[in-house]
């Protein structure tokens, strides 16, 4: 056992390894880091997904030091169209147009593929002397003062606080007996990489499908990053085509306007939820992440909200520690909730509305919706400050996703 009390992350993704940077930049290297994930054991990261980093949580790579390691690898969003029409039309008006600045110069999102932004993390995290190891979080038991934390590798660590960042099915969480409330969607998700001839030119483009939204995010060179929502039986029927099949699926949604297209990865199908922790915090443990919260994607901010997480807790966690209050007690960790949980319930319910108004074969509620966005799109204001919710810089912003460190 560790003679001095650690912070645990339990999960080595995007938050834990964001978090554990944040951490090492606002309590010095003499508080020890340790961030478990059996996942640290694949080098280089195999993940195939890619993500929308919206400009707060962009922000805050810059501010942990890893943004400049990936800037040239992604992609700006330049500028957005939504589209409103079913599966068979000739075809699909522009309802909707967002510039992709928030400041100038500034866009409001970049893509890039996950591994590149893992990696990174990774790199800066052994660089900064962050302990990385490559097994999971077993189980933990908090005592008087800390939480003893039991690895897979058979070895306990003695902890001032333990988070768990081990997503969405998160045993941690489980474990500390915190339940969740949510429902499953009747949606799965298909996520696929594809080429095409044309330039994208930097745009993202979400048509609202009666199935659901069918967005193309695009990715450096001539490539886009597909998220598809379809019905799940229809969504496992799709990702078990064979390669021709599936080709006539995908050009009958994206279209040729950019030109020939191919898929370059095997699609995959992920079910799509709404659930919530009903705490974000448990005895010496907090959640973060998919651990705490998981959405609907037809906002693109379900990662993204992980960030803040991230965020918030950081700052939670250095300004006791400045004051020399354990990190780990109880009002800390509430203040931590108190930030997180009203946001993440908002975001939640919002991205629920909105499935359940653009996923439907109602042609009285697209009316009603197509006559929303066109009023929208003639209201610059407005969409101001739509695209600022969008990019995060709204609300109360702890200051990593401003920019500034800790």
């Amino acid at each position: 056992m560790s003679a001095q009390p650690s912070i645990v992350i339990g999960g080595g993704a995007f938050a834990g390894l964001a978090l554990a940077l944040a951490l090492r930049q606002g309590l010095g290297p003499a508080v020890p880091i340790v961030v478990a994930d059996p996942a640290l054991g694949v080098r280089p990261s195999q993940d195939p997904r890619a993500t929308a980093i919206v400009a707060a949580c962009r922000r805050l790579f810059e501010a942990i030091g890893t943004w400049d390691q990936v800037a040239g690898q992604a992609q700006p969003i330049t500028d957005m169209v939504v589209t409103d029409s079913k599966l068979e039309d000739a075809t699909r008006p522009v309802f909707l147009t967002f510039g992709g600045e928030v400041e100038p110069g500034e866009p409001f999102a970049h893509m890039i593929e996950n591994r590149l932004l893992i990696d990174a993390l990774v790199q800066r995290a052994e660089a900064e002397g962050i302990e990385l190891r490559a097994t999971a979080v077993a189980g933990f038991a908090p005592r008087a003062g800390r939480v003893d934390v039991a690895l897979g590798d058979g070895d306990t660590v003695g902890a001032s606080l333990l988070v768990a960042a081990d997503g969405a099915r998160s045993k941690l969480r489980e474990q500390a007996g915190i339940a969740t409330h949510g429902w499953n969607y009747d949606q799965s998700g298909i996520v696929v990489t594809v080429g095409h001839e044309r330039d994208h030119r930097g745009r993202a483009e979400e048509h609202f499908l009666p199935a659901g939204p069918f967005a193309i995010l695009p990715l450096k060179g001539t490539r886009s990053s597909l998220v598809w929502t379809e019905a799940r039986a229809e969504a496992a029927r799709i990702v078990a085509l064979s390669a021709d099949e599936f080709h006539a699926e995908l050009e009958q949604r994206f279209g040729l306007h950019l030109g020939e297209i191919k898929a370059l990865d095997q699609p995959r199908a992920f079910p799509l939820g709404y659930f919530v922790a009903r705490s974000f915090i448990g005895e010496r443990l907090a959640l973060v992440g998919d651990a705490a919260h998981v959405i609907h994607p037809i906002a693109g901010q379900g990662l993204n909200m992980g960030l803040k997480d991230i965020a918030a807790l950081a700052e939670v966690i250095v300004d006791a520690a400045r004051l020399g209050i354990d990190p780990g007690q109880a009002d800390v960790l509430a203040r931590y909730q108190r930030w997180r949980r009203f946001d993440t319930m908002a975001m939640g319910l919002a991205t629920n509305a909105l499935n359940m108004l653009f996923s439907n074969k109602s042609t009285a509620l697209r009316t009603v919706r197509d006559i929303g966005l066109g009023l929208v799109d003639r209201m610059p204001p407005l969409k101001s400050v739509f695209i600022r919710q969008a990019a995060g810089l709204s609300g109360e912003m702890p200051r990593l996703l401003k920019g500034e460190a800790l």
